[in-house]
């Protein structure tokens, strides 16, 4: 059957095929998910974690639906509805609660001692889901990043002696980030990267406006105005802007070199901690995040191996 045919449906690319370098892309988005544990711990001081974890998901919902409605986008079909409760259940659902329970008690740099292993964890589910091949000098600069990323991280902490609770859910928020970036960024080459993330936020909203009112009737909030700032960035950037930015350059790939770029998010991390909350900056900062993103320079740079040859009959 050709591919013109009346009876073949094919699914035009939401990305074109021609789009360039993902890379850049991918810095946008990093860019702006760097404020997100600095911004947590400061809502955190005064609004709980239930409520920050759902709230941005709920205002980031009210815009994705009215974005979805205002340019009429198509439903999705089928099988990615399914696909988009995965994106939803990280990125909408699991990483933000988990993080916010966690930062209740751990150091906005010490987050980074887990957060630092994202990068690692999102080429790992990228490889398995997106079946991209990276060469092995790939994984070795990934590794090396990601020891890099974590060592500068327990630096700023305090060292392994830090270690709490707190990293296990921290964990759990890297799983499930790297697993809900990967299935968006495929969805993402179908739907576009800002639907992607909107009909993402709008499947999860009927949830998250549960957990929301039941944290509001179990604890009422009472921030001050910078704490309520920063569960507005969270919710307007973190949780819906800056995935426009993300997806798209997951999108264009390769998926497993693009996360690559997240290495310098706890750097970045880190450096907003100091500015904003006053935690200390060092020499050693400095030194190990220039390191970090060497890194990760080395990381991006390396070229997948080209796809298999189509064996001939």
């Amino acid at each position: 059957m050709k591919d013109n045919s009346s009876a073949t449906t094919l699914i035009r690319p939401a990305i074109p095929p021609r789009e360039p370098d993902g890379l850049w892309w991918g810095l946008i988005g990093v860019a702006a998910f760097s404020f997100t544990v600095p911004l947590t711990k400061v809502a955190v001081a005064g609004l709980s974690p239930l409520f920050i974890g759902s709230a941005r998901a709920v205002m980031a919902a009210v815009l994705a639906a009215l974005a979805l409605s205002l340019t009429r986008q198509r439903f999705p079909r089928g099988a990615q509805w399914a696909r988009l409760a995965v994106v939803a259940g990280g990125i909408v659902v699991g990483f933000p609660l988990l993080t916010s329970f966690a930062l209740t008690t751990a150091p906005a740099t010490h987050s980074a001692v887990v957060i630092a292993l994202l990068p690692a964890a999102t080429a790992t589910a990228a490889v398995l889901r997106a079946r991209e091949r990276p060469r092995a000098a790939f994984w070795v600069a990934t590794a090396v990043g990601a020891l890099a990323a974590t060592a500068f991280a327990f630096t700023q902490s305090g060292g392994f002696g830090q270690l709490h609770w707190a990293d296990l859910l921290l964990l759990g928020a890297v799983v499930a980030a790297a697993i809900g970036y990967a299935e968006g960024g495929l969805l993402a080459r179908e739907l576009g990267p800002w639907q992607t993330v909107s009909w993402a936020l709008v499947l999860a909203s009927p949830l998250m406006v549960f957990l929301a009112a039941l944290s509001v009737a179990q604890h009422p909030p009472s921030g001050t105005p910078v704490q309520w700032a920063a569960l507005a960035y969270l919710g307007v950037v973190s949780m819906f802007l800056g995935f426009f930015a993300w997806y798209r350059g997951l999108a264009i790939g390769p998926m497993a070199r693009v996360s690559q770029i997240q290495l310098i998010q706890p750097v970045l991390s880190i450096c907003w901690a100091g500015l904003l909350l006053g935690e200390t900056l060092t020499v050693t900062t400095i030194i190990g995040g220039l390191a970090v993103i060497l890194c990760a320079g080395i990381a991006v740079s390396v070229r997948q191996n080209p796809p298999p040859a189509a064996s001939k009959p």
